[in-house]
């Protein structure tokens, strides 16, 4: 089996290939070849037996994505993006980015396809932020998609386009709308979301934490664990049972900003929490108030798809992956 990750340098594609580095045979079958795909060159995961191939390169750029293609991988995880901050401050390398590099290969994966029989496994990365406001109390399966910033019209145009392309059989495709992914490791990026992840991680870690919204914000969680998990069911699921529409909302976990630094309190006591600093932000708070905040993700479920059901759950995960099974003194 050939699999491709595509924004494999990023933190969700690094665990995902660990994951599939660590468990012979998670997709079906062997694993013989990889190829890393991202804007700077991805390092192989640690422990892989087969052949693996990383490439520096951006999908956008012309012939890119029909050079990745014609050694027509299996299964391919689409997971590059540029993230919601960046996307709404600078326009074009959203839409660049975001929007053209996925058409790019859906495209090379058509125009392969034409040269002889090839229909892949294509898993897209989508995200919550397809849905805008005004929201039910809980977003079920049958809510439409309004997005309200660039980050979410982009999700939700390649959405539309990869249940186009598996609609004309180019390809089988699934879409994985991620829930906010908590808690993230590593620096801060420019994701509107990353202070949930911030206020968590810097305190475990000793660190002081800017938190730019009132504890009164609600939003939807899942733990990197999850996602992977999230990934790699996409990747064997009978897409039979997913039918014609193609794009789904993970399961994750519904919680105020005060239920985070309470389950914080619980697991890390009142010393972590005294690390949080108040610091509004007007401009955060505009892209987070129109964030989705709760999901019915009846039909996930239902297809096997797993995430925590309680916050402590989400820290003492990132407590074991990444902080060595304790926190520091």
């Amino acid at each position: 089996m050939h699999v491709m990750v595509i924004g494999a340098a990023g933190m969700v594609g690094r665990k995902l290939l660990d994951k599939l580095a660590a468990e012979a045979g998670i997709l079906g079958g062997d694993i013989e070849k990889l190829t890393l795909v991202d804007v700077i060159e991805p390092l192989a995961p640690a422990g892989f037996a087969g052949n693996c191939i990383s490439k520096a390169a951006d999908l956008a750029d012309p012939g890119v994505a029909e050079q990745l293609i014609t050694a027509r991988p299996d299964v391919i995880f689409h997971l590059a993006a540029i993230v919601s901050g960046e996307a709404e401050a600078d326009f074009e390398k959203g839409y660049r980015v975001n929007l053209d590099g996925t058409r790019a290969i859906f495209e090379a994966i058509r125009l392969e396809s034409r040269k002889a029989p090839y229909r892949p496994r294509v898993i897209f990365a989508s995200s919550i932020a397809v849905f805008g406001t005004p929201f039910p109390d809980k977003i079920g399966d049958e809510f439409f998609t309004t997005p309200l910033t660039s980050y979410g019209t982009q999700k939700a145009i390649c959405e539309l386009l990869l249940s186009d392309y598996s609609r004309r059989g180019f390809f089988d495709g699934i879409g994985i709308r991620l829930p906010t992914i908590c808690i993230r490791p590593g620096k801060p990026n420019k994701a509107a979301s990353g202070f949930f992840s911030n206020i968590l991680r810097e305190p475990l870690s000793g660190q002081e934490a800017v938190l730019p919204v009132d504890e009164s914000v609600r939003h939807w969680f899942a733990s990197p664990r999850a996602a992977v998990g999230f990934f790699i069911h996409a990747a064997t699921l009978d897409l039979e049972k997913v039918g014609p529409r193609r794009n789904l909302s993970m399961p994750g976990l519904s919680a105020l900003v005060g239920e985070e630094i309470e389950a914080l309190k619980r697991v890390a006591g009142e010393k972590a929490v005294r690390l949080i600093r108040r610091e509004p932000d007007p401009t955060i708070q505009k892209i987070v108030a129109g964030w989705a905040t709760d999901f019915d993700a009846t039909r996930a479920a239902k297809l096997g798809f797993k995430a925590e059901t309680a916050f402590d759950e989400i820290i003492r995960a990132h407590i074991e992956d990444e902080l060595g099974g304790k926190i520091p003194a």
